[in-house]
């Protein structure tokens, strides 16, 4: 039975706005140690008490996945303070650097002088839906 410390491998399959968007299939089970906040938290309290071989559907909503998006986690900064900004196109990801801390964005909006950066994760504000199984309990 899954508890607080057990190493735990489930194979999932994850699907948002009705699409597949990521998968075990292929690569073999997602492992984890419960309780220790490697996995959204919404899912993890799904798996608590679960047992090898118990499959299950589940709808974590955003608050317990990664959370809504956040208007202050959406910036416009100068197209000239991009690299390569011209071969950029709505929808590409970008990374960006602060001192020590490297962040990744989704390129929101593009003008002629500006460049608007979204750092929500990309599923930020999204419902997600999960099927399950349990693999492995140690």
């Amino acid at each position: 039975m899954i508890n607080k410390g057990a190493k735990v491998k489930f194979d999932y399959t994850l699907t948002v706005d009705g699409k597949v968007a990521d998968t075990s299939a292929g690569r073999g089970p997602l492992e984890y140690t419960h309780g220790s906040g490697q996995i959204i938290k919404g899912l993890e309290e799904e798996l608590e008490q679960m047992n090898v071989g118990d499959k299950k559907t589940v709808t974590i909503a955003a608050e317990k996945a990664y959370g809504p998006v956040l208007p202050e986690a959406i910036k416009r900064v100068p197209k000239n303070a991009i690299n390569n900004a011209d071969q950029l196109k709505v929808g590409d990801m970008v990374g960006a650097s602060n001192g020590a801390h490297t962040f990744r964005a989704t390129i929101k909006e593009i003008s002629e002088k500006e460049i608007t950066l979204d750092f929500n994760h990309p599923l930020a504000g999204k419902e997600l839906t999960f099927e399950v199984e349990i693999k492995e309990i140690n």
